[in-house]
C-alpha cells in the first residue's frame, strides 16, 4: 500500500521561508516524479511544482523564483523550499506521485498525502 506524508508546514511571517518535506513508501514502480499542489480555503486545489524522474522541474507562475522542488535519487523523498512567502501562499500543501504527462493535471498523480498547513501572516 502506497503511503505519502507531508511535513514542515507552519506559521510564518510574510517574507519568511519554509521547507516542506514529503515521504513516499510502498510504491513499486520506478521512474516517477513527485509533485506539490495547494488548496486555500474556498478555492480549488492548484498545482505548485513538480520534479520528474530525470530531475526536470516545472513551476506554476506564482512559484517561479520563490519555490524550489527537489527529489532524492531513490524517488522516496521530495521537498519544496519556499522563500519570500506571501499571505496569498496560505493553504494546505499536498504531495503526490507524478506518473507522467501533463504536470498540471491532477489525474496524472496518485497517492495523495493528507497535506500540511502553511499560514503566512502579513
Amino acid at each position: 500500500q502506497v503511503h505519502v506524508a507531508e511535513s514542515g508546514g507552519g506559521l510564518v511571517q510574510a517574507g519568511g521561508s519554509l521547507r516542506l518535506s514529503c515521504t513516499a513508501s510502498g510504491w513499486s514502480y520506478n521512474n516517477h516524479g513527485m509533485g506539490w499542489f495547494r488548496q486555500a480555503p474556498g478555492k480549488e486545489r492548484e498545482w505548485v511544482a513538480t520534479v520528474d524522474w530525470v530531475n526536470t522541474t516545472a513551476y506554476a507562475d506564482f512559484a517561479k523564483g520563490r519555490f524550489t522542488v527537489s527529489m532524492d535519487k531513490y524517488q522516496t523523498q521530495a521537498s519544496l523550499q519556499m522563500k519570500n512567502l506571501e499571505p496569498e501562499d496560505t493553504a494546505v500543501y499536498y504531495c503526490s506521485m507524478f506518473l507522467g504527462g501533463e504536470k498540471l493535471d491532477m489525474q496524472n498523480y496518485a497517492s495523495w498525502g493528507r497535506g500540511t498547513q502553511v499560514t503566512v501572516s502579513s
